[in-house]
């Protein structure tokens, strides 16, 4: 029997969720793509200003949190014909990088950053950080966000001395209102065996929805004995966490075939268990 026969995997992430549907129904499952959050690209204009602050501002060290925010900077750079300026700057300065896809995303400019997170984490970033010892006192220190703000990031920089220049190529918008609403009465209605995670602003949306209408213990309750969470990787299941729930399946690799294959490994068990 296939591991997921007769589960329902709901899936929040927008991007991939396709592919991520076929991968739950190749282990059996029934995948229910019910986005909780939208990603609004910024107009190359205003990308173009914030490449424009980064190529004038004295930044010793640069942060990047997300390979896509960097990836937008660089082709926003392109477009506006300064490529090379942005190239140029970027050999000059210190990086610092959250996430393998960062990494990635600064290895394909020839670039290796000085400092890295531990364990794909905003912690770990800050860990490193910590370890890495760097004299910060008196820098200016660009900070990449990824659609939300890093209180965490920002209150680190400010008590080590250093000032802060935030970026951000993207923002995290909220989704329809009644695929929010849908959700919330499946998974009440106990028609939801896991809820698949990609990104942190998933989990605020969705909760944010419930304690606005006054759901939060009730699908809290859901999650703690009927429903499973997954998250992605360590800062997905964070934000989760924050949220109060406590059973969070995550996978040793941060990716999303291994998301859904984690998530067939745990029902396969529970089958097994079962039987």
């Amino acid at each position: 029997m296939a591991k997921l026969e007769g589960k329902t995997i709901v899936i929040t992430g927008p991007r991939k969720a396709e592919e991520m549907s076929a991968l739950v129904r190749k282990q059996g499952g029934t995948p229910w793509v019910r986005p909780t959050q939208g990603t609004m690209l910024e107009g190359f204009e205003r990308l173009e200003a914030e490449v424009d602050r980064l190529l004038e501002a004295p930044v010793s060290l640069a942060v990047w949190t997300t390979g896509m925010g960097l990836d937008r900077l660089l082709e926003a750079a392109r477009e506006a014909g300064k490529e090379q300026a942005f190239l140029r700057k970027m050999a000059e300065m210190k990086h610092a990088a959250r996430g393998y896809k960062t990494v990635n995303a600064l290895k394909r400019i020839g670039i290796r950053p000085a400092v890295r997170d531990d364990d794909g984490s905003t912690a770990g970033l800050l860990r490193s950080l910590n370890a890495s010892g760097n004299g910060l006192a008196g820098q200016l220190v660009s900070l990449q966000l990824h659609g939300d703000p890093a209180p965490a990031l920002v209150q680190y920089f400010k008590q080590a001395g250093a000032d802060t220049m935030e970026l951000m190529p993207y923002r995290h918008t909220p989704p329809p209102e009644d695929v929010l609403r849908q959700l919330a009465a499946e998974l009440l209605a106990g028609e939801v065996d896991a809820v698949a995670m990609t990104s942190a602003p998933q989990a605020r949306f969705l909760f944010d929805y419930a304690k606005r209408n006054g759901l939060t213990e009730r699908l809290l309750e859901v999650f703690a004995n009927r429903t499973w969470m997954a998250a992605v990787g360590k800062v997905t299941a964070a934000a989760i966490a924050e949220e109060g729930v406590q059973r969070i399946i995550i996978p040793e690799e941060e990716r999303m075939g291994a998301l859904i294959v984690e998530l067939a490994k745990h029902f396969g068990k529970e089958s097994g268990a079962a039987e």
